[in-house]
């Protein structure tokens, strides 16, 4: 048997493993109920500011297609409940998963929602096209990622988008320590063994590269994602540029990140090093790559891309030109304000709390805070820069909400940009 033969045989048997460990060790752990959920996306400005996030260009309409692929034990009953006008599609290798989310779809009462037991590859067998595909930590479980990724992009409506997560590579270094040291003295997964692990990695100094991830991973220790993270029967990780050639060979083009601040050179500690010029200079994918080394400790990319014969540019967003005059800046739903023990100068500083570098804070004086206070989801930055900065501040407006898109403190829609 040659080695091509080999791997052939190898790939359902690895996804037959996948399937197993799903089914033993569902992940994440399920919830009893989506109360919380619900409660946060009764503001409609919530589901506005996500919707532009994704098509910042596109108005949110009824009847929207959405499928969640790898849907767990209740992702597709969250996005059900949020997305109430929308019909959404749910699809897992793990019936056991599945029945998580039957519980809470039958609780709840979603009739807009269909589950089926289905691998990602096999997708196409449902018939549909949709308009967005919501697939996060899935893809770099399978035993070939690009078919699971071609094969989304094969149900992708022409104007849809793909939102995905996967590992990253520099990150999740002492993870992998850690699932070579659980192979070696044969950690299997019971209680008491993943308990023991858990204590184990606590002990460590806190120097090794593990405690870095047990630190910036809320629920690490748990043992549900201690056996998802060290004893998953199958991962691979992605740097910056195998995530951009991946796409590219798949039929799609990167259009964000979900978080973009921890990739920008000219966002927090990395704007004030001696290489923030030459890295401005960059094209996009070597600047974000070599962001990437210089942060050193991403887990995970989470990401917006489209189909690659998508009609219009892959990232709508620009600054050249008056177009930004008419986008209409909202403020993101978990954008926090501080407003005491500030530094000098500062007059507030928003702080994203789902950026995980303590760098990406950003300082604003008392001019710039009414600039940020005067958003509100309804005027243009022009109707802004009248109203609280005058036609002298026009500069210094843009720059301002050009920086804040940057630090992922707002969305704009872009729908009436000319």
């Amino acid at each position: 048997m040659d080695l091509e033969d080999a791997t052939i045989l190898a790939a359902p048997d690895r996804a037959e493993e996948v399937r197993a460990f799903y089914e033993s060790h569902p992940y994440p752990a399920p919830l009893k109920d989506l109360d919380e959920h619900r409660k946060l996306y009764q503001n409609p400005e919530r589901r506005r500011a996500l919707s532009l996030l994704i098509w910042p260009t596109k108005k949110p309409r009824a009847g929207r297609e959405i499928l969640v692929a790898g849907c767990g034990t209740s992702q597709a009953a969250a996005y059900a409940m949020r997305e109430s006008e929308a019909h959404v599609t749910g699809i897992d290798v793990s019936e056991t998963s599945l029945g998580h989310t039957r519980e809470l779809q039958r609780k709840y009462g979603l009739k807009n929602l269909d589950l089926h037991r289905l691998a990602i590859e096999d997708v196409g067998a449902l018939g549909q096209v949709f308009d967005e595909i919501v697939c996060t930590g899935v893809l770099h479980h399978l035993p070939d990622p690009d078919i699971g990724l071609r094969s989304l992009g094969g149900v992708l409506a022409p104007d849809g988008a793909l939102h995905a997560m996967v590992y990253g590579t520099y990150g999740r270094g002492g993870i992998y320590m850690m699932q070579e040291y659980c192979r070696l003295i044969g950690v299997r997964l019971t209680d008491d063994e993943l308990r023991n692990l858990g204590e184990t990695i606590g002990s460590l100094s806190g120097d090794h590269p593990i405690t870095n991830v047990a630190r910036r991973v809320k629920d690490f220790r748990r043992p549900d994602a201690l056996a998802d993270a060290l004893l998953h029967p199958h991962d691979r990780a992605y740097t910056v540029p195998q995530l951009y050639a991946w796409l590219e060979r798949c039929g799609l083009s990167f259009a964000r990140w979900f978080d973009q601040a921890p990739y920008l050179p000219q966002c927090g500690a990395i704007a004030n090093m001696p290489h923030a010029a030459r890295l401005l200079s960059l094209p996009p994918p070597k600047r974000h790559a070599a962001v990437e080394l210089l942060r050193g400790t991403m887990t995970r990319h989470n990401f917006i891309a489209y189909r690659d014969d998508r009609t219009g540019g892959s990232q709508p967003i620009t600054f050249d030109g008056d177009s930004w005059r008419n986008y209409v800046p909202l403020h993101l739903p978990w954008t926090l304000v501080v407003r005491e023990r500030l530094p000098a100068g500062a007059a507030a500083v928003p702080i994203n709390r789902r950026h995980t570098y303590p760098d990406l804070a950003l300082p604003i004086n008392s001019a710039q805070a009414l600039v940020f206070a005067a958003i509100d989801g309804e005027r243009s930055v022009d109707e802004i820069v009248r109203s609280a900065a005058g036609a002298d501040g026009a500069d210094e407006t843009r720059r301002l909400v050009q920086r804040l898109w940057e630090y992922d403190q707002i969305v704009f829609d872009a729908t009436v940009a000319d």
